[in-house]
């Protein structure tokens, strides 16, 4: 192998590495799910715009900087969500179950949180009626993933 196809090898190999470096799992009720973090502002907004599919078992964990209210959009998200939001101790403090997807722009309506929260996990809708979630539940992070700021 030549010098540059190895380099050329390694160097795909590591980009791939990060890639996946924002994955991780959380598990609510006893299940499982591999989410993407978005744990700064540019990922936050960003979200799961876009995507007109998500895998079953997977979702997207967004990590706020302190414990607040807050409310999410759908703006340009094209898959219905159910949004789940967390306090510090990872305690669910509000659910927006079956959040229908929008297109709109910004006349897309925002769901709150009704309580603050520190972390928000969106799942594909139907999730939360399925684990029968009620407030309270916690959420285990994979401790691998760094979560704090």
């Amino acid at each position: 192998m030549r010098p540059t196809t190895l380099s050329a090898l390694l160097s795909l190999l590591l980009l791939s590495g990060c890639a996946t470096a924002r994955d991780g799992w959380v598990e609510l009720a006893g299940k499982r799910y591999t989410v993407e973090l978005a744990n700064n502002d540019a990922q936050r907004e960003r979200g799961l715009m876009f995507r007109q599919h998500m895998d079953s078992g997977r979702g997207m964990l967004f990590v706020h900087e302190r414990e607040e209210p807050l409310a999410y959009w759908m703006k340009n998200t094209l898959i219905p969500l159910d949004i789940l939001f967390f306090d510090n101790q990872r305690r669910l403090v509000a659910q927006q179950r079956d959040v229908p997807p929008c297109t709109l722009g910004d006349a897309c309506p925002a769901y709150p949180s009704d309580a603050p929260a520190r972390y928000v996990l969106e799942l594909n809708a139907g999730q939360a009626a399925k684990l029968q979630l009620r407030n309270g539940a916690m959420l285990r992070i994979d401790p691998h993933v760094a979560v704090t700021h």
